[in-house]
């Protein structure tokens, strides 16, 4: 009898360690205060662009789930509405899904946009951003965004963001943060 409880416990935890490792994991977000990530993804007319062509500003780095969707289009025109207040305040807006620059350049041309689109159809990015989601079976872009200084570091991250407001939110910590320098 003492040797069978032993081997019983182990084969417990084996058990149970087997079934913890096929659970989903929750994605890992980058935090504030961190590096933020580098990257090169392509835009919307074909051509790379990458974190580093940003430095000295900061960037309002927006994942979005799919163009010609109401959320992302309203978040987009909001976004495009201030895009004058976000350049008086050396700020860059990018947006990035999993779809194709195709898509984005049609998107854009149909929305009006005029900041930068990235295409990010390996999930390379939004998986280092922790914002890649699974809904109903498909795999898209989640609606997180982070806002990183002219030094490249991670000031504030928003996840789940509310498309109607977004734009309104991240002007005003955009302000709040360059004033408390």
């Amino acid at each position: 009898m003492k040797l069978r409880l032993p081997i019983l416990f182990l084969a417990l935890l084996l058990a149970f360690s087997m079934f913890a490792a096929d659970a989903p994991t929750e994605p890992t977000v980058p935090t504030e205060g961190a590096k933020a990530p580098s990257f090169t993804l392509p835009g919307q007319d074909g051509s790379p662009v990458s974190l580093g062509q940003f430095k000295g500003k900061w960037v309002v780095l927006y994942f979005y789930p799919k163009d010609f969707t109401s959320g992302c289009t309203l978040e987009a025109h909001n976004f495009q509405r201030d895009i004058a207040k976000y350049e008086a305040k050396n700020a860059a807006v990018v947006g990035v899904s999993l779809d194709s620059a195709d898509s984005h350049k049609q998107f854009c041309t149909k929305e009006g946009l005029s900041f930068k689109l990235l295409s990010d159809s390996s999930k390379t990015v939004a998986t280092q951003y922790g914002s890649v989601m699974n809904y109903q079976g498909n795999e898209y872009a989640a609606r997180n965004t982070f806002l990183i200084d002219p030094n490249g570091v991670i000031r504030k991250v928003y996840l789940k963001v509310k498309p109607a407001t977004h734009s309104d939110d991240v002007l005003a910590d955009i302000a709040t943060l360059q004033a408390s320098k």
